[in-house]
């Protein structure tokens, strides 16, 4: 499903010549509509994450869904999105195939959206919207994971997922790599770049980085 297009709105604003006092009001509306935005979908999620752990709701666009989707090509069974926003890479997964399909988002706003979407598409009963802390929730049994999150938070996440995922788990993360992780496979250029990470190599490599670092061998 298609997310409705924001600019589409601005067109008829875009026609029109308007005068000092019409540009004024514009941008009066414009920083209220910001405001609004923040305090309504972004402020819900943020008031119990630690300021190093925020990340912006940036909504994944078409091309970065579909590179998500090339690289679990060949891929089955339950796909997890960590702060999975308004839904639209937990609908895509569950369309390839995938399921159970799950997204886990604080923003209780963008949970409505999500199901909103998921209802949209037919699917509401199929895919499964939850709020729930990602930290706290335990991935032991995922096959599949997908993150589009803040480098200051995959930083942090490398150790939870090396502690839970089963070594036949992949990792898809957009727009940032893990830092420490040397991936499987990319696909994509700039901000939709993404990479895949199958977690039994990235063990295997991180194991034979402590060892020859003990060895003193160059790494």
């Amino acid at each position: 499903m298609d997310q409705d297009d924001p600019g589409e709105a601005m067109t008829e604003l875009q026609e029109r010549s308007i005068g000092g006092l019409g540009v004024m009001q514009l941008a009066v509306g414009a920083g209220l509509f910001v405001y609004a935005v923040w305090a309504g979908f972004l402020m819900p999620g943020f008031r119990r994450v630690p300021l190093k752990l925020q990340v912006p709701y940036v909504p994944a666009n078409k091309r970065q869904v579909q590179n998500v989707l090339n690289l679990l090509q060949g891929r089955s069974g339950k796909i997890v999105d960590l702060g999975s926003g308004d839904g639209r890479i937990v609908l895509a997964a569950y369309r390839r195939g995938f399921y159970p399909a799950v997204g886990y988002e604080l923003n209780p706003w963008l949970l409505r959206l999500s199901r909103l979407h998921a209802w949209r598409a037919g699917c509401a009963q199929r895919v499964c919207y939850l709020k729930e802390d990602l930290w706290k929730v335990n991935l032991a049994d995922c096959s599949n994971i997908t993150v589009f999150l803040a480098p200051s938070v995959l930083s942090l996440l490398e150790t939870k997922l090396l502690a839970e995922l089963p070594n036949e788990a992949r990792v898809i993360s957009g727009r940032f790599p893990f830092p420490n992780w040397e991936p499987t496979a990319t696909i994509g250029e700039g901000l939709d770049k993404v990479w895949a990470y199958d977690v039994g190599h990235v063990r295997q490599t991180m194991a034979e980085r402590a060892a020859a670092f003990e060895q003193g061998t160059p790494v």
